[in-house]
């Protein structure tokens, strides 16, 4: 009878109570949205990786004329700095629940990533003015590449920064909007790193 017992059983059965525990939320503490934003950030890694070796590879063949990169390309670069820096402040002031720090810290750092991609868009307007095409030179077309490929991720996560917003004119507790918070931090702050590559690679070569 112990035979037929063992064969019989059907241990998942036994182990259910665990898997519920699992699907309780216990097992796995980093929220979705934390694993869905640190996949997305491996993608674009990857991208940006494959980009800086071919922009690598294309500037040792005969033909690649170093562009002077125009004073917009400074002033952009500080007012992303000053865009993360915006979204650390508004991070801090949600871990010690002050909401007008977060307001300021939020509105400040949209409007300079607005301004960052303005910014932007007049660089290739002069540049375009100027005469430099992206046909005109690989220099001149890796410049727009690269800086359209990490102004199209910026523009992605204003959409994230919108709802912030919106939650924060809502009025929302700080409890309901720190993870918002913090996830548009750890966004700007990455692709602040991204830029300041890109930038040091355009410039030192």
């Amino acid at each position: 009878m112990n035979l037929v017992h063992e064969l019989t059983r059907k241990p998942w059965l036994a182990d259910e109570g665990s898997v519920t525990e699992n699907r309780s939320g216990r097992t796995f503490s980093i929220p979705p949205e934390k694993i869905a934003l640190r996949v997305f950030l491996a993608v674009v890694t990857v991208l940006f990786s494959l980009m800086v070796v071919v922009y690598s590879d294309r500037m040792s063949l005969s033909d690649w004329r170093p562009l002077q990169e125009p004073w917009l390309f400074w002033l952009n670069t500080g007012v992303l700095i000053v865009a993360s820096v915006a979204f650390q402040w508004a991070l801090v002031s949600a871990r010690r629940g002050q909401i007008d720090g977060v307001r300021i810290g939020m509105w400040s750092a949209g409007v300079c990533t607005f301004a960052f991609l303005i910014g932007q868009l007049w660089m290739a307007q002069q540049l375009s003015a100027a005469g430099y095409y992206a046909e005109s030179s690989p220099a001149v077309a890796f410049l727009y590449l690269l800086s359209g490929a990490h102004g199209v991720h910026l523009v992605g996560g204003l959409v994230a920064w919108c709802r912030t917003a919106l939650k924060i004119w809502r009025g929302l507790e700080l409890g309901q909007l720190f993870l918002s918070v913090e996830l548009c931090a750890v966004y700007w702050h990455y692709l602040l790193g991204i830029w300041l590559v890109l930038f040091g690679l355009m410039v030192l070569t």
